[in-house]
């Protein structure tokens, strides 16, 4: 569980904290809310030992309660006495939790001044019992080889270390040092040499080229297309245990590379180091809980039968995948769909996106590497109207799994629909298409919350993300407060490039990316109030800081049309089911949130706020393999949610098969004697 079950767990806790805050002086000015003695001096101490000067730690501790302790702590260091100030009702609420805590029978004061414990007691080491016996749900970990074993969503970096950040900032430097780095078509096994090449650029210094990207043309595509329907045979009769163990080895060579895989995203995509590294989790996810999900399917599954008849139900590849993936997650999202056909019994051809060439190149290799024959994995980097359009259009291609624009989604699903000479099935599409997605604030919601899931939605990855929050619906009651301080907090974001981890928005991933941005800030100026417009680097980046406009009607276009970008809409709702029926008034239906601390209204929320992933009391971003999987409806797409149980199913097709069971008539078992002359 994701708390501690004991006090002295806490207090070690506390401890442990403490160390890590004093070590990140003087970048960090620490300070402890404690009125636990023994916390105090573990803390005075280890600043000792550090050699931090005097007064540069802070003590708060709340008015009125633990005086002595605060006349001990203020001849030592810095002591801040606190008291809620504001409404009635929270502030006696706050009170009374604090009065609850230290009159708890297991809190220091408590021990000391009811217990008379002895100090010695009270000043030891918090000792944490270990348990008598192994918890009753143990998750034992496995090696990727270990196969069956438990899906585990892979822990991102940990950030708050030293070596945690070390790696990932010495990645980037040896990135760095070898740009700018080369890439090019894989078909059939072998890289082709293209004539017409095209360069990858860092969107936060644009004259940085980070890859020069070999293009493919039609007919290489074609030649590609058939590599692919010449290896579809072999691949489909491979057992799904050896399809899986090509993902599981993949995901081992991901987790060993993984800094080298997230500074590529931090310099070619502009990712910030936690969305980078984020990325490069979901990716390895992906690849782990499909692998079982394939394991799980590949046996046929007896159906109802009667005396004399079986019946089972079985799965089978499709044929030629073409997987068109977007740039804003890079690596996860082509990842996800690649390994989904791979792993299903389909040959693969990636095309990535124009500004995400260099991840996916290392994608393809990373399988290739894992086990994946020639043929099997493709990989086209090259343009839409030359490659894409092949992909789509060409009778061989059984497949297309694609995340993108509305625009573009919608223009696939016309052409698979289209039946070429030759072709000899229906195209299966499979299609993500964006959002328009809204975060509503209840009126009882708890303001502190709903603030910290509204910038980081919003604003994380500068809003281009699909499931980005760019609306936000508030009651009445709470409108003018909750907006201060969403304009506050994101007053506060720092706008510059995603290499330094301070920095929280990063540029927009091309020009014509931040040029399409200001356009519809420049309509929210028309229809709306602009509330707040950050100021944005002058260096050549595509920066676009964070805007937001109030007073914005439901229906003006930057409350209707995706914006992929850091514009943020807050609007204004008399009841909660007046802002559900705002939120979900749009062609859009992918994810939404909802803060509130009523049961009632979290009941209708989770009826009424359809969208494909509802998140309540949380952002609406960040979802995880097997946790939250991934996708919506209506425009916003069409096909079963990444990373969830129905996913796989759509790289193959059903069959069910019959046997009469029942002997006819005679079964030899060898050839019958000749008869006799």
């Amino acid at each position: 569980i994701p708390v501690f079950e004991g006090k002295a767990e806490t207090d070690a806790n506390f401890e442990r904290c403490t160390e890590v805050l004093l070590d990140a002086y003087p970048h960090l000015f620490p300070a402890f809310g404690t009125h636990n003695a023994r916390s105090v001096a573990h803390a005075i101490v280890s600043a000792r030992q550090r050699g931090l000067p005097p007064r540069a730690l802070e003590f708060q501790l709340l008015y009125g309660m633990a005086e002595a302790l605060q006349a001990a702590i203020a001849s030592y260091e810095r002591l801040r006495i606190y008291t809620p100030v504001g409404e009635l009702i929270p502030g006696m609420g706050y009170l009374v939790r604090r009065l609850l805590e230290n009159a708890s029978s297991q809190s220091w004061l408590f021990e000391m001044f009811e217990e008379r414990a002895p100090i010695s007691e009270l000043l030891a080491t918090p000792g944490v019992t270990p348990p008598a016996g192994p918890p009753s749900t143990t998750i034992p970990r496995v090696r990727p080889t270990d196969v069956p074993g438990p899906f585990r969503n892979v822990p991102d970096t940990p950030f708050h270390t030293a070596h945690g950040r070390q790696d990932l900032a010495a990645a980037i430097e040896q990135l760095r040092a070898r740009l700018p780095e080369t890439c090019g078509p894989l078909v059939a096994g072998e890289y082709v040499e293209t004539a017409e090449r095209q360069p990858s650029v860092n969107p936060a210094r644009p004259d940085e080229v980070i890859c020069d990207v070999g293009l493919a043309d039609v007919e290489l595509t074609r030649q590609a297309i058939e590599a692919a329907r010449q290896a579809f045979p072999a691949w489909r009769d491979r057992s799904p245990r050896e399809r899986a163990q090509v993902l599981f080895d993949a995901a081992a060579i991901m987790r060993r590379e993984r800094h080298d895989l997230a500074a590529i995203e931090i310099l070619e995509e502009g990712k910030p180091w936690r969305e980078a590294d984020a990325d490069v989790s979901e990716a390895i996810d992906y690849l782990d809980y499909y692998a079982h999900e394939a394991l799980a399917l590949a046996s046929p599954q007896e159906l109802l039968s009667l005396p004399g008849e079986y019946n089972d139900y079985r799965y089978q590849p499709r044929g030629v995948a073409a997987i068109i993936s977007p740039w804003n997650f890079p690596l996860a999202i082509p990842c996800g769909m690649t390994t989904a056909a791979l792993v299903a019994g389909n040959t693969v051809i990636l095309k990535p996106a124009r500004p995400a060439p260099l991840i996916s190149a290392r994608l393809a290799d990373i399988l290739c590497r894992a086990g994946a024959p020639p043929g099997v994995v493709q990989f086209l980097s090259g343009r839409g109207d030359a490659v894409g359009a092949t992909l789509v259009e060409h009778p061989d291609v059984d497949l297309i799994a694609f995340t993108g624009s509305r625009e573009v989604g919608l223009w696939i699903l016309e052409k698979a629909g289209q039946t070429k000479e030759g072709q000899r099935g229906i195209k299966k599409v499979i299609a993500e298409m964006g959002g328009k997605n809204a975060i509503i604030v209840d009126d009882d919601a708890d303001l502190d919350q709903a603030v910290l899931g509204i910038v980081k939605s919003a604003f994380g990855y500068a809003g281009q993300k699909c499931s980005a929050c760019s609306r936000v619906i508030a009651l009445d009651a709470i409108y003018d407060r909750l907006l201060s301080r969403v304009v506050e907090a994101t007053r506060s974001l720092r706008v510059g490039p995603p290499e330094d981890p301070a920095n929280f928005v990063p540029p927009a991933i091309t020009a014509e990316a931040k040029a399409g941005i200001e356009r519809y800030i420049d309509i929210g100026r028309r229809e709306a109030s602009l509330l707040l417009q950050g100021e944005a680097p002058r260096d050549g980046g595509f920066y676009v800081a964070p805007v937001i406009f109030s007073d914005v009607d439901p229906h003006a276009v930057i409350a209707q049309e995706e914006i992929f970008g850091p514009v943020l809409a807050v609007l204004r709702a008399s009841t909660v089911e007046e802002a559900i029926d705002i939120a979900v008034d749009t062609p859009y239906a992918l994810t939404g949130s909802f803060y509130s601390r009523s049961g009632s209204h979290i009941e209708l929320a989770r009826e009424r706020f359809r969208v494909g992933n509802l998140y309540i009391n949380r952002g609406c971003t960040g979802a995880m393999v097997a946790r939250q999987p991934f996708g919506g409806f209506a425009m916003s797409g069409i096909g079963s949610k990444a990373g969830g149980p129905d996913y796989l199913k759509q790289f193959m097709e059903p069959r069910t098969v019959t046997e009469n069971t029942m002997r006819h008539g005679f079964a030899p078992t060898q050839k019958p004697p000749e008869p006799n002359p």
